[in-house]
């Protein structure tokens, strides 16, 4: 008697409160995993540049040797946000920083070479558009003229064999 009042209260049998208690656990780990992965999903919007841009990054040079210096050097180094523009062409604000970096250098009196090499030890090979032949490079100089040595040699064996 004392079991059936307990069911006609309407708190239900053990087993459903069990279930019910099981699927609101469900519904607010799903409801946190979602409120997690929408989180995630809109941090770079937050994550917006609030920096003023250096002051070498859209301002020339005085001198106008320098500042020619500067162009042809910016020309040669690539950005490494866009990776298909140069530095001088992108707007970037990693470009506006290297720009940055690039003038104040030649402003003190540094050689575009000097700055070339620094900028390649500091962002590594890849920022150069002039690549350099080193020990970890250099197969990709080698096996360009293997492939060409190769063809020439199957050619000529083919074209020797058809007259």
């Amino acid at each position: 008697m004392i079991s059936s009042f307990r069911h006609s209260r309407g708190s239900g049998n053990p087993a459903t409160r069990n279930v019910r208690k099981a699927l609101n656990r469900y519904w607010v780990s799903a409801f946190a995993g979602m409120t997690i992965l929408l989180s995630a999903w809109a941090a770079p919007a937050l994550a917006q540049d609030s920096l003023p841009p250096a002051p070498y990054a859209y301002t020339q040079l005085d001198d106008p040797a320098q500042e020619a210096r500067a162009q042809d050097l910016m020309e040669t180094l690539r950005c490494l946000t866009c990776q298909s523009q140069s530095i001088a062409d992108s707007d970037a604000p990693m470009a506006g920083d290297m720009r940055h970096q690039v003038r104040s250098r030649i402003a003190a009196g540094e050689e575009p070479e000097e700055i070339r090499a620094w900028m390649v030890e500091r962002y590594g090979d890849y920022i150069s558009y002039t690549p350099r032949v080193t020990s970890s490079t250099w197969p990709l100089f080698a096996i360009p003229l293997l492939i060409l040595a190769v063809i020439a040699f199957a050619l000529r064996g083919r074209l020797g064999r058809a007259r």
